[in-house]
């Protein structure tokens, strides 16, 4: 956990400019909530807040957000970032996912955007069964391991898999959901991103570790690996300014039962 908080902190105020932010969760969630007139929820690991300012941009002002984030550092990039997009109807928390400083019975919905694999996370499910509202919605969009074992860094960047032993199968989350009665799975929702972009913004993510999976590996050894990866681009794809692939993601949609 310490060399996460590291990772994190060192990453916070380029990190909005590294990852991508994809609407499509965005839209389900808005469509999951659209009868409600007032949303009270929360993002847990918020990070940086880039999906926490979509959530504003189409919830509207029917939106009360909790930005949670165990990273002191990404919490004052979020308060920047989201100042900046003139929105102040949230509050900055900072609080692990498994201890989260929310009133039991408070929240219409939790979100949580490419962050379980960083939690606890049957202690964060059971934080989640207690702040949740009788049919309150909480939002899980992940990738899973074998997801991650398809997209490009998966494919091309020596070891990258193996390195990133933290995500999840499908049917773990599900077991997992099993043994929480009050949590029910209502769906889940599949994306495919069809991605383009230049050799050099890959290198640029690597080094810059867009992932911090990339944090898990030794200096000598993440420089032979980007050499090798650059190695099976260029074998692989005819133009380096022109790679294309597929990333993957899921949202589990999960409802608390009444009581």
């Amino acid at each position: 956990m310490k060399r996460v908080q590291s990772h994190f902190s060192k990453i916070a105020h380029e990190y909005k400019d590294l990852r991508t932010t994809d609407l499509e969760p965005i839209l389900v969630i808005k469509k999951k909530l659209q009868d409600l007139t007032k949303i009270e929820a929360a993002d847990v690991g918020c990070g940086a807040g880039r999906y926490d300012i979509e959530l504003f941009h189409y919830l509207g002002k029917r939106l009360s957000l909790s930005c949670i984030d165990d990273n002191e550092n990404m919490l004052k990039e979020l308060t920047k970032n989201l100042q900046e997009h003139k929105i102040g109807n949230f509050k900055a928390i900072r609080a692990p996912a498994m201890a989260l400083p929310l009133s039991a019975n408070s929240l219409d919905a939790m979100v949580t955007f490419n962050a379980i694999h960083h939690f606890i996370l049957p202690d964060f499910l059971g934080e989640t069964c207690r702040v949740l509202r009788d049919d309150g919605y909480l939002f899980i969009y992940t990738r899973l391991r074998s997801q991650n074992k398809r997209n490009i860094w998966g494919r091309f960047f020596p070891d990258f898999c193996e390195k990133e032993k933290r995500l999840y199968d499908l049917s773990q989350l599900k077991e997992m959901l099993e043994k929480i009665p009050i949590l029910r799975l209502e769906s889940i929702e599949y994306f495919k991103y069809k991605r383009m972009t230049k050799l050099e913004w890959l290198i640029t993510q690597a080094i810059h570790q867009h992932y911090s999976t990339f944090d898990l590996y030794y200096e000598k050894e993440f420089e032979e690996a980007l050499k090798k990866f650059q190695t099976n681009i260029t074998r692989h794809f005819k133009d380096p300014d022109n790679i294309i692939w597929d990333d993957e993601n899921i949202m589990l949609v999960i409802r608390r039962n009444v009581r």
